[in-house]
């Protein structure tokens, strides 16, 4: 059953790209400490992520922090060579967290997972939003199918 509110985040290992280079991170280090808000897409550099997903949390990263957010994270079944890439073309600098979950770990365990096969993306993420008290989810927000409403950044907006 995927992850609800009540649920605790799994602990696994995600990736960061930092100026060194990747880096691992735990997603309780990441993720598990105050107020966060995740979410997550199907993948970088797609459509609806590129334009309109990743975009939102960046444009409203000061009003999610302006409602007590300490955190704004963005998860997706990508490289952190792939994410880094994205961050600098969206430049999201360190409005948002953008956080490499390349071997679908973090996915599988909230089972969340996606088939994009179909696309020739293979198993990735499905499109969400959640808000977390220290790893904790308080709020889940899961589209249904192809496109981006509930998850947005102005509905977790509405719903802080």
């Amino acid at each position: 059953m995927a992850i609800q509110a009540g649920d605790k985040i799994p602990d696994v290992q995600l990736w960061k790209m930092t100026n060194d280079g990747p880096k691992a991170v735990s997603s309780t280090d990441a993720l598990g400490q105050g107020k966060v808000v995740l979410f997550a897409v199907p993948g970088a550099f797609t459509p609806t992520c590129s334009d309109y997903h990743l975009p939102g949390f960046v444009l409203r990263a000061d009003e999610l922090r302006a409602k007590g957010v300490d955190t704004i994270a963005c998860l997706s079944v990508n490289d952190p060579f792939v994410m880094g890439a994205w961050g600098r073309d969206r430049d999201v600098d360190d409005r948002v967290d953008l956080l490499s979950d390349g071997n679908g770990e973090f996915t599988r365990e909230v089972d969340l997972e996606m088939d994009g096969s179909g696309f020739g993306l293979g198993t990735r993420s499905r499109r969400y939003a959640a808000i977390l008290e220290d790893g904790v989810v308080t709020s889940i927000f899961v589209e249904d199918g192809p496109g981006l409403d509930v998850s947005s950044a102005e509905s977790v907006l509405a719903a802080l």
